[in-house]
């Protein structure tokens, strides 16, 4: 314990990192222990440069830091975690012509290929007409293990 009273900027950089890896590995990537994180990284290298010293103006810095770089980081984080799901156009199914087994909308909807019934639902483009059940329909991409199809 010494050590650290003696080098406070080794504290702040071992904060750091047991935030990092508690948020890498529990919360995922969430955000407000990864912003703190961040800012006590900053703030141990503030430290060794001799910019900031004394504890308190230390736990100061840390807290406008994290408020800081909670601020500037927010949005481009929130936007990055809502982004849709990559859509797979490599499949060899892409391109077959199907048959619907159920009615297909832009929620749900089942197709019939090899004996098996895949889950489907209707692909951006195709101007939100339903696909009836028993219908033919073309597969023009895959997300995930869903079929997006359009109408022939």
């Amino acid at each position: 314990m010494e050590y650290f009273l003696e080098n406070p900027d080794h504290l702040w950089y071992l904060i750091a990192g047991i935030s990092f890896v508690i948020e890498l590995s529990i919360m995922g990537l969430s955000g407000p222990l990864l912003f703190f994180a961040i800012a006590s990284l900053t703030t141990g290298i503030l430290v060794t440069i001799g910019f900031v010293e004394g504890w308190q103006s230390e736990i100061f810095t840390v807290g406008i830091l994290t408020a800081v770089i909670a601020a500037i980081l927010w949005k481009p984080l929130k936007s990055l975690q809502n982004s849709k799901g990559k859509t797979d156009n490599s499949s060899d199914m892409v391109g077959l012509t199907v048959l619907a087994s159920t009615e297909i909308t832009v929620t749900a909807g089942t197709i019939r290929y090899s004996g098996i019934d895949w889950q489907a639902r209707l692909a951006e483009d195709a101007n939100g007409q339903s696909i009836s059940a028993e219908s033919q329909c073309s597969i023009v991409a895959i997300t995930g293990n869903i079929m997006l199809v359009k109408a022939l």
